[in-house]
């Protein structure tokens, strides 16, 4: 018996080539073939398994355009912006120019008062309620960002540095707080004190007689050489009621030695010599800071000046006055030999460079403090006039 095989899968001049499709087309075939290009054929027939044919079959959703459609119908509707969004960003810029015609107006007060905080936290809850909202979260972070860079910490502090540098500042002071701060004496000081005391002329002309007269000492017994490292400076003294009084801080010139002056004995004869000659000029007898016996912590005296004692310390300061006058006498001896750690010749090599004195020696000074000047005397009673 002859066994007969299983007829061919593909036939005729078809071989290789894929079944035809079944009536309607494939499941899903409308999205593979959209975009499929197929050669027009001769006939108006549709061949089967063409992409008109697929067309045909599937409506007019698998071709194109439906024409029967309405115009937008099927489109989702735009979004529309919430209105909170805009309110936030109108009261963002709107607040941020009133500060800035503040701050042009020089009026620094007003970034302070309770006023400009209100209208602050008003602003950022209506920005919190724009960032809350979906519509309104892009406009709301714009407002956010304008109100971290723009807002009442940052202005007032702008403007607090502007008026101080400009000294403009007026704010919302009194007719009283305005008289007291033009004060011409110091708070709390008797004003008749500055007339009756040595005045500014009498304090230079003291000083620089004084000064003259120990270099010269110091001169003809030790060698020592001199050098001026600073010149005489007057600065105004304020008057305790945020003004500045009639009054001057007065420095006299500083000289300081060419040479070091080193050895306990040796210094300890230089500030005799010195105080020697202060005391012929007025000056009372001098009191040794730098001295454990004059009654400072000894853990400050060591940190002050280098040592516990004398004899090891960097630094010396002696002190005279002329009371009752205002007149400050100093004498300063630094002695890098003693300098164990080298800190103080590092901070006394900064000094150096910035104000050209010597590294180490004896350095004179005088200050005063709250001097009247004699060609202001007259104004000064005059001003005095107008307080109890």
């Amino acid at each position: 018996m002859v066994e007969r095989s299983d007829p061919p899968r593909y036939v005729s001049d078809s071989s290789g080539a894929p079944p035809v499709p079944p009536p309607g087309g494939y499941r899903g075939a409308r999205r593979a073939l959209l975009g499929t290009a197929i050669a027009p054929t001769s006939t108006s027939v549709p061949l089967p398994g063409s992409l008109s044919a697929v067309r045909q079959a599937q409506g007019p959703a698998a071709g194109g355009r439906d024409e029967t459609r309405r115009p937008g119908e099927g489109t989702p509707p735009p979004k529309k912006r919430s209105p909170l969004g805009w309110i936030a960003l109108c009261a963002t810029i709107g607040f941020a120019v009133i500060m800035l015609i503040l701050l042009a107006i020089g009026a620094a007060d007003a970034f302070f008062g309770a006023t400009m905080l209100a209208l602050q936290l008003v602003v950022l809850g209506v920005v919190i309620a724009a960032l809350a909202t979906r519509s309104g979260r892009m406009l709301g972070a714009v407002s956010l960002t304008i109100a971290l860079v723009l807002n009442v910490g940052t202005m007032g502090a702008l403007s607090a540095v502007r008026v101080d540098a400009a000294g403009s500042y007026a704010g919302h002071k009194t007719d009283k707080q305005k008289l007291w701060e033009a004060y011409p004496g110091i708070k709390d000081q008797d004003p008749n004190r500055a007339l009756n005391q040595q005045s500014l002329e009498q304090l230079r002309t003291l000083a620089d007689a004084t000064m003259a007269d120990v270099r010269s000492q110091l001169t003809a017994k030790y060698g020592l050489q001199w050098v001026r490292s600073a010149d005489a400076q007057e600065r105004p003294e304020r008057n305790g009621y945020g003004g500045e009084s009639m009054l001057v801080r007065f420095t006299s010139e500083t000289w300081a030695t060419t040479a070091p002056v080193a050895g306990y004995a040796h210094k300890l004869e230089v500030m005799q010599t010195v105080q020697s000659v202060i005391v012929q000029h007025g000056w009372r007898r001098m009191i040794a800071f730098n001295d454990p016996s004059s009654g400072v912590d000894p853990t400050t005296i060591s940190k002050m000046y280098g040592g516990a004692t004398p004899e090891t310390q960097v630094d010396w300061e002696w002190f005279s006055d002329d009371q009752p006058d205002p007149g400050w006498f100093y004498a300063d001896i630094t002695d890098l030999a003693n300098d164990t750690t080298g800190e103080y010749r590092t901070s006394r090599a900064q000094t150096a460079q910035r104000t050209g004195e010597p590294l180490e020696g004896l350095k004179l000074a005088i200050v005063g403090r709250y001097m009247l000047s004699e060609s202001k005397a007259d104004a000064f009673r005059k001003a005095l006039s107008k307080y109890p």
